[in-house]
């Protein structure tokens, strides 16, 4: 199998890329670097079957060449976390809308299946729960740039799947549930590798609002198994399936475990989200996945329980980077 993988060189992408060589995959990934790193995937080019494009989805021609070469693509490329989107607002609305635009146009051009990566952040406001793929979302105002993101993705997904209607394009949309695990990184608002630099080095630890607000956090490895999962099932196609892990935990409960298993005994400290984001932002108390669609499709059973995800992710951070001294 030849595999496309758009933003081929960040975290999920990264690790995606490892799953399908390992399994005999050729794979090219396309990354203009922006968030991704050659770090990320250094490792893969001691193998012939391995290429890494540097460009970018809103090249049309670059994503139709390599979409013609390959057999499968998954569409990960997009303008990711919350402090990106806020500094760069039109280029995130740009990557997402126009980016998916060319990838979807190519795929169907050439007749490949795709996968597009969604996101829970569809569901905005919604602090219902657990989310149904049908459950309605509830998002603020376009003058709040945090929603942008929310809005851009839930038009990529109502493209896809008016491809698949209208030209039969076989693609599954899938709206992951904050992924975690190695090689993600903090500096675009990502909660845990945050807490887990900052536990390892003594900081305090930064827990914004009252920290009551909850999250599920899905190991990468179990995310990736669902998508892998869904591609392989034709009744999947033309659908949207959420993939996470429905474990409900609160943001100062993630600090505390942080702070624990990395044997850190550094502080808990509560930020207003106006200091951490600026005046107006807005944030949601509860976000929790229904997966019983994916499962009664697939079977799918998500493996790694949130305690070992954060203790595979604080010894990746340690052999990266060392213990480091409190400051």
């Amino acid at each position: 199998m030849r595999a496309l993988i758009t933003g081929g060189a960040g975290f999920i992408g990264s690790h995606l890329a490892d799953r399908l060589v390992a399994q005999g995959a050729t794979v090219w990934a396309l990354d203009d670097l922006s968030t991704g790193t050659r770090a990320n995937v250094a490792h893969l080019d001691r193998t012939p079957r391995f290429r890494l494009v540097e460009g970018s989805v809103l090249d049309p021609a670059l994503v139709d060449n390599l979409v013609a070469q390959c057999d499968v693509v998954y569409h990960l490329a997009a303008a990711v976390g919350v402090r990106r989107i806020l500094a760069e607002p039109r280029r995130s609305i740009e990557v997402n809308l126009h980016g998916t635009e060319h990838v979807l146009a190519a795929a169907a051009r050439h007749g490949r299946p795709v996968l597009v990566a969604s996101t829970s952040e569809v569901y905005g406001k919604n602090a219902g729960g657990p989310l149904r793929e049908d459950d309605d979302a509830i998002v603020g105002s376009t003058r709040t740039t945090r929603w942008l993101y929310a809005i851009t993705k839930a038009a990529d997904e109502c493209l896809a799947l008016a491809y698949a209607r209208e030209t039969g394009l076989p693609v599954v949309v899938v709206r992951l549930f904050n992924t975690i695990g190695p090689r993600q990184t903090g500096a675009y608002g990502m909660v845990v590798p945050r807490l887990v630099d900052q536990a390892l080095r003594g900081a305090p630890l930064t827990v914004y609002g009252d920290g009551q607000q909850t999250r599920c956090f899905t190991y990468v490895d179990d995310a990736l198994a669902a998508m892998q999962a869904l591609m392989a099932t034709p009744a999947a196609r033309g659908d949207v399936f959420n993939v996470g892990q429905p474990r409900e935990v609160t943001i100062e409960r993630l600090a505390t475990l942080i702070r624990e298993l990395a044997g850190s005994d550094s502080p808990i400290a509560y930020i207003p989200y106006e200091q951490a984001y600026g005046a107006g932002f807005e944030d949601m108390r509860r976000r929790v996945p229904d997966i019983s669609k994916l499962q009664r499709l697939t079977g799918f059973v998500p493996r790694v329980p949130l305690e070992e995800a954060l203790r595979r992710i604080i010894e990746h951070a340690k052999s990266v980077h060392g213990q480091r001294p409190a400051p």
